[in-house]
């Protein structure tokens, strides 16, 4: 299928061909008969692209002072790198969407196969939405009209802030197409309206739907037409839809309202408020977050969780259905909206319109899907990969890839480095299809694909390298050493005893059976050239090992998914697991306790990643991992310290090792920061194409999986 798509970073937009999107539970899968550009957003998304370097530096100051910090703990390669990354990283423009369900799964039964929908997908023929993010069409109204939903839905949560009342006198500062949406909706309340633009044409239609308009252009003042517009009380509430660097349609908007009367900023404008402006009139400012309560809640968004209505009558899907009401109702009126329409194959001359003068509604017109046909077999039969470069060209290797997972650290870490080696790199799936697209076209895989269960049954493919969310690790395991394919797993292994249960069994009956089954976790810290030389430089010394692992981790908002036990689980299981796999590997011998303290605060939001795991050996070791979240960016994110028969060895960043007490050996420095990484890939490849085993024995991996359980306080009898 076509999507349209953005690079941040050269701000070229392209109609791009990607697979068709899974669907996971909690989503439909919408086929697109029509959606809306919004000239707005869409439009401040392609000039950041197109901007250079500096400008985009001018644009986002916080960001700029995350990167120099980052120089300053990670060097200027590893900070190059990520940025580049970033900014190489496709989006997916457009988010007003109208079209036909091919596939449900709601739990709930409200959407079925064949209803009609709107929803915040975005330009594409096909596209995967959480159920709370859509709504269903009613029967008068068209799609081509449904497709301003989303966006009127913004206004509409603007409109609910200001609290309008009947007969009061509201201002629209800015006559966009949000502004034209809400003149209306804002009339359909009874209110006397006034909307103020530099735009004639957009004033005039503002008042044909009853409003009167100040126009800008010819010089008139907007706040002398307000206290005219209320015969010298001033205005009740201000409406600012408005996008522009000015700090002036605030100042605006306080000077025409009245004493303690309301501003809602649901527009982009420049925010250097003069307190004066708000002092004298008590004046109250508050500002716009989209479509409405549950906007960015995960919890909402993706796991379907709707808020009570008794406590929130409006949250983003209700205002869906106010506004598609409103249109069903004729209170609306979308159709001199319109200012052009465009075939979705043709979308990009669509986007060339966005800066000129009479762009308003642009509409994107999709080949039309033959409702009655539609069945919950529909989904079969229809193709969910795309090729991305001549099959003819395929790298010779007995090494051949199915690569699962699409996000920042594949396309930062793990895809340079397996690039490098003698892999073949066949296919990679990403859940949505745009970035597995992207990826698999720059790192050279012969496919991008959405359905992870093709690359199981691919006969060509022998390895699996699976680099998804947390929770989706076991199970992709377990299915892929069924299929009898080589597995490399990003840490963690599993998130809970049960899971490792399962994996320990089939991995054990498959040895049973004569087979050699391969797993191998990705705990790249062993691999580091600096701990492979702090091993070298240990092998001699026949006495236990004290070691003293810092992690200055930094805080990471309690609602991330890393923090869910059952998405992420948690920091320790899912972060910290590399460290205790790092002290097993330098000591050398099987660990036999484990304990943790764990920091109890306010401040950690019942967050348990601020740890101390305390960590006995075999051969009287002991280590201490320090997890702690309450640090500070400045100082490094990762030190270690290895104190063994009179000597001391010191890491810090995995930059700068330094010994004392030794003989032959004082520092290793390094140029750049460097984990591990590709030497762990590249030993994964050797070791599979010499048919060897795991570079991590997997009775290693089970007990530092099972430590790490024990050291987030889950309850095991043993390791």
């Amino acid at each position: 299928m076509k999507q349209i798509l953005q690079n941040l970073g050269s701000g070229e937009t392209i109609l791009a061909e990607v697979p068709e999107p899974g669907i996971v539970d909690g989503h439909l899968l919408i086929h697109s008969e029509n959606s809306l550009i919004s000239i707005g957003t869409e439009k401040m998304l392609i000039d950041f692209g197109k901007a250079g370097w500096i400008d985009k530096a001018r644009n986002q100051p916080d960001k700029v002072k995350m990167v120099i910090q980052k120089i300053k703990t990670d060097g200027v390669f590893a900070t190059y790198r990520a940025v580049s990354a970033k900014l190489d990283q496709p989006i997916a423009l457009g988010y007003a969407n109208a079209g036909v369900v091919l596939e449900s799964k709601d739990k709930f039964g409200r959407f079925n196969v064949g209803d009609r929908v709107v929803s915040n997908g975005p330009h594409a023929q096909c596209v995967s939405v959480p159920i709370n993010l859509c709504a269903l069409i009613p029967d008068e109204v068209t799609f081509e009209e449904a497709s301003f939903t989303v966006i009127g839905a913004i206004g509409l949560q603007g409109i609910r802030l200001l609290k309008p009342t009947l007969g009061e006198s509201i201002a629209v500062l800015g006559l966009g197409l949000i502004g034209l949406l809400c003149v209306q909706m804002l009339k359909a309340q009874g209110c006397k309206v006034l909307g103020i633009d530099f735009d004639s044409s957009k004033c005039e239609l503002a008042r044909q739907f009853g409003a009167e308009a100040v126009d800008l252009s010819k010089g008139e003042d907007p706040v002398a037409a307000g206290m005219a517009f209320t015969r010298g009380l001033g205005i009740d509430g201000v409406l600012i839809t408005a996008s522009t660097k000015s700090n002036d349609p605030v100042h605006q908007a306080a000077n025409m309202c009245r004493k303690r009367g309301r501003i809602v900023l649901v527009g982009v404008v420049g925010l250097k408020l003069s307190r004066a402006d708000f002092y004298e009139k008590e004046l109250s400012f508050q500002v716009s977050c989209s479509y409405g309560p549950g906007r960015y809640d995960s919890n909402y968004e993706l796991k379907g969780q709707d808020y009570p209505i008794g406590f929130v009558r409006w949250t983003e899907q209700r205002n869906f259905d106010a506004f598609l009401q409103l249109l069903a109702e004729g209170l609306v009126n979308v159709k001199p909206l319109i200012s052009n329409r465009f075939a979705f194959v043709e979308a990009l001359k669509a986007y060339e319109k966005l800066g000129s003068d009479n762009a308003l509604g642009i509409l994107l017109d999709y080949e039309p899907q033959n409702i009655s046909k539609l069945s919950n077999k529909v989904r079969g039969g229809r193709p969910r990969s795309v090729n991305l470069r001549n099959i003819s060209s395929k790298k010779a290797s007995s090494v051949c890839i199915g690569y699962v997972g699409a996000g920042g650290f594949s396309a930062q870490v793990l895809l340079p480095a397996l690039r490098k080696t003698s892999a073949r790199l066949k296919s990679i799936v990403s859940l949505k299809g745009v970035t597995g697209t992207h990826l698999g076209r720059k790192f050279n895989f012969e496919q991008s694909s959405t359905d992870p269960n093709a690359l199981l049954e691919d006969k060509e493919i022998n390895t699996i390298i699976i680099t998804t969310r947390h929770n989706s690790h076991a199970l992709y395991v377990k299915q892929a050493l069924q299929a009898g394919k080589k597995v490399y797993v990003e840490k963690p292994l599993c998130l809970n005893s049960a899971e490792l249960s399962e994996i320990k069994q089939i991995f054990s009956s498959q040895r049973d059976l004569g087979a050699s089954p391969f797993l191998m976790v990705g705990f790249n810290r062993r691999f580091a050239p600096q701990i492979v030389k702090i091993k070298s430089l240990l092998v001699d010394i026949n006495e236990p090992k004290a070691i003293v692992m810092t992690i200055n981790s930094g805080k990471i908002p309690a609602d991330h998914w890393i923090q869910d036990s059952n998405v992420g689980g948690g920091r320790i299981i899912g972060e910290a697991c590399h460290f205790i796999d790092l002290l097993r590997f330098i000591v050398g011998v099987p660990i036999v306790s484990v304990r943790s303290s764990f920091f109890e605060n306010l401040t950690t939001n019942g967050c348990k990643d601020t740890v101390t795991v305390s960590i006995e050996f075999e051969d009287g070791s002991i280590g201490s991992v320090h997890y702690f979240s309450n640090g500070n960016k400045s100082y490094p994110k990762e030190r270690l310290e290895v104190f063994c028969g009179g000597r001391i060895l010191q890491l810090d960043n995995f930059r700068r090792l330094v010994g004392h007490g030794f003989k032959s050996f004082n520092k290793m420095n390094l140029w750049s920061q460097d984990k591990g990484h590709c030497a762990e890939i590249d030993a994964l490849v050797k070791a599979i194409t010499y048919d060897e085993p795991s570079p991590i024995p997997f009775e290693e991996i089970v007990e530092v999986t099972s430590a790490s359980f024990i050291a987030a306080g889950l309850n095991l009898k043993d390791l």
